[in-house]
């Protein structure tokens, strides 16, 4: 996909989406920039030349990390790479800023695992003919609400990433825009603590702001408040949980018990929340459009990505 020109001049192409990729995931190994900018390259060393031209430009840093008995290079923009992709103006702005203790701190692996999944989306997208590219995945970003369970406070729902997809039918010439929320678990917290994540998803789901007293009603009716998530969504996102961290067993494990749990909680009777889980592995081997995710509520039927038996039409 083309990119518009969002680093500093001066730079060839490839150092230039570098810095996007860097500035949007904060933190992404030499690996992940190799399949997300330049997987049409059989070696790396043109994007390596690339990468450390930013370096020596003080645009970038980069930390180490042990993988596989080799050094593996983790790359991130300094504040001056932040800054000058900030200048011009055409990505989001994001107030984060990567520091090397950061880097290689306790959420060094779930970064690079949030990454690995969004990568695993852009690749089967090439495969399938779809279109899904680097900068198509935000990650922490805030949506706003409330909860009944927790009247008066002011709650933020902020997903491991938001993922757009666009599924090309050719054969039907249409195509859908779907989007994703991204919940990534390395198996780090325990199944209450993730059941409690599926709560605030439904909560965000049904969240209606109310008018401020006195307004919202016409010829004497009260009028009903849109959900809060059709200001940002054509539909509501599917979310997809995506395990990694632990053994095919375990996983399996974490999955029976995360449905156990939502099936016995009252809360989610009538939720409209669709929800699946799956494992990265699988994500990663089989795409997101083969039968891998098991619907957290209801069925057990393995889904694909849009969260529907694959006979059934979205």
């Amino acid at each position: 996909m083309p990119y518009p020109h969002t680093g500093p001049t001066g730079l060839g192409q490839i150092a230039q989406q570098a810095t996007q990729v860097l500035y949007l995931h904060r933190l992404v190994s030499t690996r992940q920039l190799h399949q997300l900018i330049t997987p049409h390259h059989t070696r790396t060393e043109y994007l390596r030349r690339q990468l450390h031209t930013l370096r020596e430009a003080g645009l970038a840093e980069t930390v180490g990390r042990r993988v596989s008995g080799q050094t593996e290079l983790l790359w991130w923009l300094t504040e001056k790479g932040a800054n000058a992709v900030e200048s011009v103006g055409l990505l989001p702005q994001r107030p984060y800023r990567m520091s090397p203790e950061a880097a290689l701190g306790p959420l060094q692996e779930h970064t690079l695992a949030t990454v690995d999944t969004g990568l695993a989306f852009v690749d089967w997208a090439r495969r399938l003919g779809h279109e899904c590219g680097p900068l198509d995945w935000s990650p922490e970003i805030a949506h706003y609400y409330r909860d009944d369970a927790r009247p008066g406070e002011d709650l933020s729902l902020i997903p491991d990433a938001v993922l757009n997809y666009v599924h090309t039918d050719k054969k039907a010439r249409q195509r859908t825009l779907l989007t994703f929320f991204i919940e990534l678990d390395r198996t780090q917290m325990t199944i209450a603590r993730l059941a409690q994540k599926l709560h605030a998803y439904a909560a965000y789901h049904d969240f209606a702001p109310q008018p401020p007293s006195g307004r919202g009603t016409k010829a004497g009716r009260r009028l009903t408040a849109a959900p809060a998530w059709r200001y940002r969504y054509p539909a509501f996102p599917r979310l997809l949980l995506v395990l990694t961290g632990a053994s095919d067993t375990r996983l399996a494990r974490r999955i029976a018990d995360l449905r156990s749990l939502a099936a016995s909680d009252p809360a989610f009777t009538n939720t409209g929340l669709r929800a699946g889980v799956t494992t990265l592995d699988q994500l990663q081997h089989h795409g997101p459009f083969a039968p891998i995710f098991t619907p957290v509520l209801g069925a057990d039927e393995p889904n694909d990505a849009w969260l529907r038996p694959l006979s059934i039409a979205a």
